[in-house]
């Protein structure tokens, strides 16, 4: 009888142990979304720069593991507005975030983590949230006031807020671990670690002040653009490193969040090279290049240090066996400029700006190695996160899930055109408001306001550096038409509206506060 009893008990230990395993095997995938701010294509040694400017090991990786997107396009290349596509799947004119001036993001509409969060997933964000409210849909939050600072930033959790010491970079991975290890490990889990890094002013960690070495970076081909063959907003804008840089930009000026540890180890490194700099005093194109050597020493060093701690992500994810069950996204707000045109920031529907970072490792999913060309979009992740999920995608939403393609299967009907509106006008930049369409090959774009009215088109073909507008050209009349068309289809089937009322723009325009360079 004592066997008997002993067996069935071994019995019951089993089935219960089996019924766990089984369980744990139907779990919804985890979701662990990385997003920095400003992060350039560029800059992610994946995308094969010819200036081969940083090596990017944890963030090469994860397209290793998984698939390399190259044509990952924003619809509103800016800050705030491309974290509210994200957040809700839809244009800036539907999800009323338009612009970083004067918008305030309406927490009480749909969002993904609100549609994960009720069907039984932990929800989290922590880091730069730069949408004016507080987050709604998830069940801890940890963010950074308005754009943060990279030194000692103050931080608010759960509505307090108390200032932390140490790398803004390294405190937001920090805060990520904690939550992922305290976790309730019943439930799947979305989290959304954003990174400040490497957004203006590009304050690199003080191990890697000297990260390389004093090297000499190859200058783009396009560093002194004279802006000629396009038309007046490319010509007036104000983002150049030859007028718009400021001293605290190029690190003349120390930062005044340091403690004094770290003010004495930062001017240890930059104090003697800006004293010669001072002595030298280049001018005109010297003093272009010179400052183009100093941002991209201070913004790679940002990005080396987002890499290094992406790193750290991927190893509690194996050291805690949740690799193999679990999404890991990287991506960007959007693209920027490393020199190209002479431009640093982003805005434009240029290349530079409009195309964002995007790699995704989905293990059963996406094949080890892969790539894709198609036209994708932030736009599109709220709807590939909720069909990971299992959970039914709102018809509202504008995108449509990566799934598909990331398995190698794109639908036919996978979209060949791709609709960017910017609106912010006048400061900081003052990129005036266009609109257009991108496809594979063309880019019709229309500069409408406030004092321009006027097309241009451009052929990725024939210009890949984009330094010709061709509209107007006989050759491309056929070309114009269709997608003059093509356009005004896509202002329809997305609800855009036909008229505009000017505070979309925001800016000094409409009586607002000028924004210091660094409140980008």
């Amino acid at each position: 009888m004592n066997l008997y009893r002993q067996f069935r008990m071994i019995l019951m230990l089993w089935v219960t142990a089996c019924s766990v395993a089984s369980s744990a095997e139907k779990m919804p995938p985890n979701i662990l979304f990385i997003f920095s701010d400003d992060h350039a294509y560029q800059a992610i040694s994946a995308y094969n720069d010819p200036r081969k400017l940083l090596e990017t090991p944890n963030i090469d990786r994860i397209g290793k593991e998984g698939m390399l997107f190259h044509r990952c396009l924003v619809p509103n290349s800016i800050c705030g507005p491309s974290r509210a596509v994200v957040m809700t799947g839809k244009y800036n004119h539907l999800n009323g975030f338009v612009n970083n001036s004067n918008c305030t993001f309406d927490g009480t509409q749909q969002t993904f983590p609100k549609l994960m969060q009720a069907a039984g997933y932990q929800t989290a964000i922590i880091g730069k949230w730069h949408l004016g409210s507080n987050p709604t849909g998830f069940d801890y939050w940890h963010i950074l006031p308005g754009q943060g600072v990279y030194y000692n930033p103050p931080m608010i959790e759960m509505g307090v807020t108390k200032k932390q010491q140490g790398y803004v970079t390294d405190i937001i991975t920090d805060e990520t671990l904690k939550w992922l290890k305290n976790r309730d490990k019943t439930k799947p889990f979305l989290m959304m670690c954003q990174h400040k890094a490497p957004h203006r002013e590009w304050e690199p960690p003080l191990r890697y002040l000297n990260h390389d070495g004093g090297r000499k970076y190859e200058e783009p081909a396009t560093l002194f653009d004279d802006y000629e063959n396009r038309g007046f907003a490319v010509k007036d804008q104000d983002m150049t490193l030859e007028k718009t840089i400021t001293p605290k930009d190029m690190k003349l000026v120390t930062p005044p969040q340091l403690n004094d540890a770290q003010r004495a180890e930062w001017e240890a490194y930059y104090g003697p090279r800006n004293e010669a700099f001072l002595k030298e005093k280049p001018q005109g194109k010297d003093l272009v290049r010179w400052r183009y050597q100093r941002y991209m020493h201070d913004y790679l060093a940002c990005v080396k240090a987002v890499d290094e701690n992406v790193g750290r992500l991927l190893k509690y994810l194996e050291d805690e066996g949740l690799a193999d069950n679990t999404i890991v996204v990287y991506s960007s707000d959007q693209g920027f400029y490393l020199g190209e045109h002479g431009w640093f920031d982003k805005r434009w529907a240029f290349e530079e700006s409009i195309r964002a970072p995007l790699l995704i490792r989905w293990p059963g999913i996406a094949k080890p190695g892969t790539s894709s060309k198609e036209i994708v979009s932030n736009l599109d992740f709220a709807e590939t996160f909720l069909d990971a999920a299992g959970l039914p995608i709102p018809a509202d939403m504008q995108g449509h899930s990566l799934k598909p393609v990331l398995q190698g299967q794109t639908p036919a009907d996978w979209r060949k055109s791709f609709y960017y509106h910017y609106y912010e006008f006048p400061e900081p930049h003052h990129v005036r408001p266009h609109y257009g369409v991108i496809t594979d090959r063309y880019k019709l774009l229309h500069f409408y306001a406030p004092d321009v009215d006027y097309w241009e088109l451009y052929d990725h073909e024939k210009d890949p550096n984009e330094l010709r507008s061709f509209y107007g050209d006989p050759d491309y009349t056929k070309v114009t038409d269709e997608l003059k068309t093509e356009v005004q289809r896509l202002r329809v089937e997305l609800k855009v509206p036909e008229k505009e009322d000017p505070s979309m723009y925001g800016g000094r325009a409409q009586g607002k506060k000028k924004q210091t360079p660094a409140a980008e």
